[in-house]
């Protein structure tokens, strides 16, 4: 909902501030007073382009900000968020500045984004409906979308996209299986070649280190033989063949005894304990440095180790840089070689898997274009019945929902076939909207057929059919209500017919904010807010002034629009309208 709009120095409006009820709000004025200014200000914040010609005579820039009040879960809020500019307390401040010369600038809550931003923001706030803002409504997709609001599918509409995800998921597979088979059957042969080679090879993690350790001690074998021979000779002679030599062995043995042959009580049984405890671990060196000599390779098993090395080399040469890499770039191999296996047996599970997920897809396409279809039928009887009241009467709108899936056919998948699908993004259906200005006028698509306030008031009936259904859903319940803005509504409306657009208004604000540019007091009369465009004298000239009116001063301006002057006759007319335009 829009708060508040301030505008400096844009076209002959100096400054502005223009604050809407909730409901209806109506910009009166004379013609030509600028309340187009009002209108091109929400086009600017909305991310419209800029026109440095619509500048003010001797000012360096145009300044326009729109506060709207905005939902946390709201598109709009969430829109914003993504942009890094959050909703401060609820509320989005959307502005743009138009120099005399150069770009113009577009911030959102304080923070300079580009102007597509702001389009991408204000689309979900506001709404405007004049003879420039009309052709949006004629897009298919456009159309599409409302359709959809009004309609209530979201169920429908969920259900489909998942089958319609699923569906392209596979059909991206089978096109890049059937486009790249050859390059992908080449791909696995040599992954598969690559494999065999490395299990030929059969590495095992830290093998290769293990190796080099080996031929690091056979070709030191001499020199490792006579330090552990040292070694030896020095702590078990016995252990190198010399039964008459003593080693510290024997030696520390000979002390244990020696210790333990004193009687003396406890004296030096600890000693002989430590001594003791020595001598076995000793003994265990011992043992490992004889099992060093007897187990050593010979020089023969050195060709045989070097080879090893050899083969792991080339194995981390093309797949390393460690053996764990080799053996885990194997592993993954295996896996990729299943994925890249086009053969003819798994290329026709893939298709029979695509046809069922395009009949899955189909199913829910079809109950789309039915909850669609009612809807289209509906709506247009609706809108059909607005018209009549809003001085169009034999004039129509006939929503067409057009299945292309009519033979039901199953397309292959692929880019090139896509253009025959009787499916897309969106469902199966081809939808337009068709207005027939008059009896007997041939059905013409919306933004063709139309003038500019023709246009505005064919909105408004769309617009109120659909509020009807969001009221009756529930839907938005506690948000703050979205913003329509209405230009040239009232062209070539008067009398009774001008009191029922006036009406239709209002009830439309009943759920959304209303802001609509009128010439007509019977349309005027039924607003809760009232605002006057005016031109105004003064030192710099003639300038543009914009300012509420109430009470006495409201009732003058109704009656101006009347008759053109203030007279009792019409100021009497004027009360007794704004009396009776009342919603029950």
């Amino acid at each position: 909902m829009l708060e508040e709009l301030q505008i400096r120095d844009l076209g002959p409006i100096r400054s502005a501030v223009l604050t809407p009820a909730a409901g209806m709000t109506a910009i009166t004025g004379e013609t030509g007073a600028g309340k187009s200014m009002l209108l091109s200000a929400i086009r600017l914040i909305s991310g419209g382009p800029a026109d440095a010609g619509r500048v003010s005579a001797d000012a360096s820039q145009a300044w326009a900000q729109g506060v709207f009040a905005v939902a946390d879960d709201a598109a709009a809020a969430e829109a914003a968020r993504e942009a890094g500019a959050d909703p401060e307390d609820g509320e989005l401040f959307l502005a743009r500045t138009v120099p005399a010369s150069g770009r113009s600038r577009a911030v959102l809550n304080g923070k300079s984004v580009p102007r597509s931003v702001l389009a991408q923001v204000a689309d979900g706030l506001v709404t405007v409906h004049g003879q420039s803002d009309q052709l949006r409504i004629a897009s298919s997709a456009r159309q599409r979308e409302f359709l959809d609001m009004v309609a209530g599918d979201r169920a429908e509409l969920d259900a489909y996209r998942r089958a319609w995800e699923a569906l392209r998921a596979v059909d991206g597979r089978l096109e890049r299986l059937e486009r790249q088979e050859a390059s992908m059957r080449q791909q696995a042969d040599y992954l598969r070649e690559s494999i065999e080679r490395i299990n030929r090879v059969d590495p095992q993690p830290g093998e290769d280190d293990e190796l080099k350790a080996r031929r690091s001690r056979i070709e030191n074998a001499a020199e490792i033989a006579q330090g552990v021979s040292g070694a030896l000779a020095a702590l078990d002679a016995t252990a190198m063949g010399d039964p008459d030599a003593r080693g510290a062995c024997d030696m520390i043995t000979h002390a244990v005894q020696s210790l333990r042959a004193i009687r003396v009580d406890g004296m030096f049984e600890d000693t002989a304990d430590r001594l003791e405890s020595i001598n076995a671990d000793l003994a265990d060196v011992v043992f490992t440095l004889s099992r060093q000599i007897d187990g050593e390779e010979s020089v023969d098993d050195l060709d045989a180790i070097n080879g090893r090395i050899h083969e792991l080399g080339e194995l981390t040469r093309r797949w390393g840089p460690t053996l764990a890499d080799v053996i885990a770039w194997r592993d993954k191999a295996a896996l990729d070689v299943e994925d890249l296996d086009a053969s003819p047996e798994k290329l026709a599970e893939l298709r029979r898997e695509r046809d069922r997920l395009f009949d899955e897809a189909l199913r829910a396409a079809r109950a789309l274009s039915a909850a669609r279809a009612a809807a289209a039928a509906s709506l247009s009887g609706r809108v059909g019945e607005e018209l009549a009241s809003l001085a169009m009467a034999g004039a129509a709108l006939d929503i067409e929902v057009t299945p292309r899936d009519a033979d039901g056919r199953r397309p292959k998948a692929g880019a090139a076939d896509a253009a025959t699908w009787p499916l897309d993004a969106h469902g199966c259906d081809d939808i337009a909207f068709l207005f027939t200005p008059f009896p007997g006028s041939p059905k013409l698509p919306m933004g063709t057929s139309a003038s500019g306030g023709e246009l505005s008031r064919l909105m408004l009936a769309l617009e109120l059919v659909a509020a009807e259904r969001r009221t009756g859903d529930g839907a938005g319940a506690g948000a703050p209500p979205m913003t329509f803005i209405f230009d040239e509504v009232d062209a070539g409306v008067g009398g009774k017919s001008a009191v029922e657009l006036g009406r239709r208004l209002a009830r439309l604000a009943r759920s959304a904010q209303v802001i609509v540019v009128t010439h007509l007091a019977q349309v005027a009369s039924w607003a809760d807010a009232q605002f006057v465009v005016s031109k105004d004298g003064g030192d710099q000239g003639v300038a543009t002034g914009v300012r509420e009116v109430r009470g006495v001063e409201r009732e003058r301006e109704i009656a101006r629009m009347l008759s053109g002057s203030e007279s009792e006759a019409s100021l009497g007319h004027a009360r007794e309208l704004l009396a009776d335009s009342r919603l029950d």
